[in-house]
């Protein structure tokens, strides 16, 4: 999965960069940023944009996979960020706590704390927003890219199979993500409202931004080759689940020869909408 993180990071790449910019006005001109941590930062593409909008702080990229954070490291030396790239192994929740204000036996604090796609991986949502909003120094801002809308990539009738394909398998994923949020260890049903949680975690100001990603058909090889590793993790993965013919046309979109693969299709296109929650530490 590395390759496709990173890929998929590249590709949002403008949306990132937008995303860095509006934090940097929700905390303010005055504020003296100077550390940051990606919670679950994968291959360290935002890590690495964190690092260049905020040219003073050090970027601490956080996540469970140490191959992840070898990818994170590299990119910040490529990128002339070494200095000020710093990387650690945790284990979440459990890696949240303890430690001094720099992290030294645990994660720290920091004045900017920014997670995509993570919080959703524990078990007691609430509970780790509490623990980040504990992490944050006075005025420090928790940023969560949670939710959003689903990918968009074909039209409806793709002229073959059903049409309506992608709903189903929307719905599909639907049910995979409700069965994988259920089995988590200490699995806690919440009201997904999220800035409500961040009020609950005792911070202010609390609100949202979207932001989207509009690649219009035709697409280039690297849009291309991202879809194709998605669909092909779909059908490798849910195929079982889906009737014979929409197993058929899932096979057919991900055959790399087929005219009418994703990798050749000229109807092919990426619309995404990535949704921020952000929250305030109050100063006292």
């Amino acid at each position: 999965m590395a390759a496709q993180l990173e890929s998929s990071g590249d590709l949002q790449l403008p949306v990132l960069r937008r995303t860095a910019a509006r934090l940097r006005e929700l905390l303010g001109p005055d504020k003296e940023v100077r550390r940051i941590i990606d919670l679950g930062s994968g291959p360290g593409v935002m890590t690495c944009v964190l690092a260049e909008a905020f040219g003073d702080a050090e970027v601490v990229a956080v996540d469970g996979a140490p191959g992840l954070l070898e990818r994170a490291l590299a990119r910040a030396g490529r990128l002339g960020l070494g200095d000020r790239v710093t990387a650690r192994h945790a284990e979440l929740p459990e890696g949240l706590v303890g430690g001094d204000e720099h992290g030294e036996g645990g994660l720290g604090t920091a004045d900017l704390i920014w997670s995509s796609k993570a919080v959703h991986h524990i078990g007691d949502q609430q509970g780790v927003l509490d623990a980040l909003a504990a992490m944050l120094r006075p005025g420090g801002l928790l940023a969560v890219a949670e939710a959003g809308l689903p990918m968009r990539y074909l039209p409806r009738d793709i002229g073959v199979g059903r049409p309506g394909l992608q709903a189903r398998l929307d719905a599909l994923l639907e049910e995979w993500f409700e069965a994988m949020r259920t089995e988590l260890p200490g699995s806690t049903r919440v009201v997904e409202d999220w800035p409500a949680m961040l009020g609950r975690a005792g911070l202010s100001g609390t609100g949202s931004f979207t932001s989207l990603l509009d690649l219009p058909s035709p697409l280039d090889e690297t849009a291309r080759s991202f879809l194709h590793g998605h669909l092909t993790r779909l059908h490798e993965t849910m195929g079982e689940s889906l009737d014979a013919e929409d197993h058929k046309t899932l096979g057919l979109l991900v055959d790399p020869e087929a005219p009418e693969g994703i990798l050749r299709r000229p109807d092919a296109f990426l619309l995404s909408a990535t949704t921020v929650f952000t929250g305030v530490r109050p100063e006292r």
